[in-house]
């Protein structure tokens, strides 16, 4: 049974009441929600799964866990104020009740990646849902070959885990770039966008895993500059955002062709919906 299947909710249309312990803000308009919950545990959780959090009288919104898969004693998310759900939960005072379901979801495929060079690469908020796989990936780094974190936002003002950041590039067995769109003068790396950050970083395409997150047009232009430098499209696993609200493939707003992104994802490897990655009107 995968960790995946040994989380998955007893009863996945109930939302369970869980109180915001601790709020972080990370940039203007993005927060990370330290939560637990008022009645039993905190069910184990897969990188890359997601709960769907409820603001009581507002709405529902799926959420990516963005904590340490190891840490048995919190849930984390990383959210982004972009509707009136998302911005009740990013406004979410300490103390306060959410509901929740979950976890969600497919895995990152963290343990296939053992003895093979490893590229992480996240675009935005996309780097929320990459952190737990990055926590799990650092405990064990010896397992891998080469690990590099390639991650790129709009500003400066927009980047996320500024601290982390620092801390993972400082560690001698990673190697952390990090790219904007458009520069201020505080900044002093790279500008563009992170799909040109490919071709700087050293890894045998032959022998190599990818995980990406980010907007769906960065999705489409990193995968196919990792084909391009040779590495294989089923070693290339991609985390879609899409309009999830049961979670269990049962409504159909999140049905990308064959697959439902609630439940056959949202993580998905690269080979399977290259064809339809392609198709933007899907």
């Amino acid at each position: 049974m995968s960790a995946a299947q040994q989380s998955s909710p007893a009863d996945p249309m109930r939302p369970a009441p869980w109180r915001v312990r601790a709020v972080r803000r990370e940039t203007a308009d993005v927060a990370t929600l330290d939560l637990e919950p008022l009645e039993g545990g905190v069910p184990g959780f897969a990188p890359g799964q997601f709960n769907m959090i409820y603001a009581f009288g507002i709405g529902e919104v799926p959420i990516s866990l963005s904590g340490d898969p190891a840490d048995p004693t919190r849930f984390m998310h990383t959210v982004r104020a972009v509707g009136a759900a998302s911005a009740a939960i990013v406004a979410a005072a300490p103390g306060s009740v959410l509901g929740l379901r979950g976890p969600f979801g497919s895995a990152w495929p963290v343990d296939a990646a053992e003895g093979l060079d490893l590229l992480i690469v996240a675009g935005g908020l996309g780097l929320a849902p990459l952190r737990p796989a990055i926590y799990q990936v650092l405990a064990a780094s010896e397992r891998f070959g080469r690990i590099a974190v390639l991650y790129g936002g709009r500003g400066p003002a927009e980047l996320l885990f500024r601290d982390e950041l620092a801390a993972w590039g400082a560690r001698a067995d990673v190697t952390v770039t990090v790219t904007v769109d458009h520069a201020d003068p505080s900044w002093h790396g790279h500008v563009g966008v992170v799909p040109a950050l490919i071709e700087h970083v050293g890894f045998d395409p032959s022998n190599t895993l990818a995980l990406l997150c980010g907007p769906e047009v960065m999705l489409r232009f990193t995968a196919t500059a990792l084909r391009g430098a040779g590495v294989a499209a089923e070693r290339i696993f991609l985390s879609m955002e899409r309009n999830m609200k049961c979670a269990i493939g049962l409504c159909g707003h999140c049905q990308f062709g064959a697959d439902f992104v609630c439940k056959d994802g949202p993580v998905l490897p690269y080979d399977r919906i290259a064809a339809r990655l392609a198709v933007r009107e899907i």
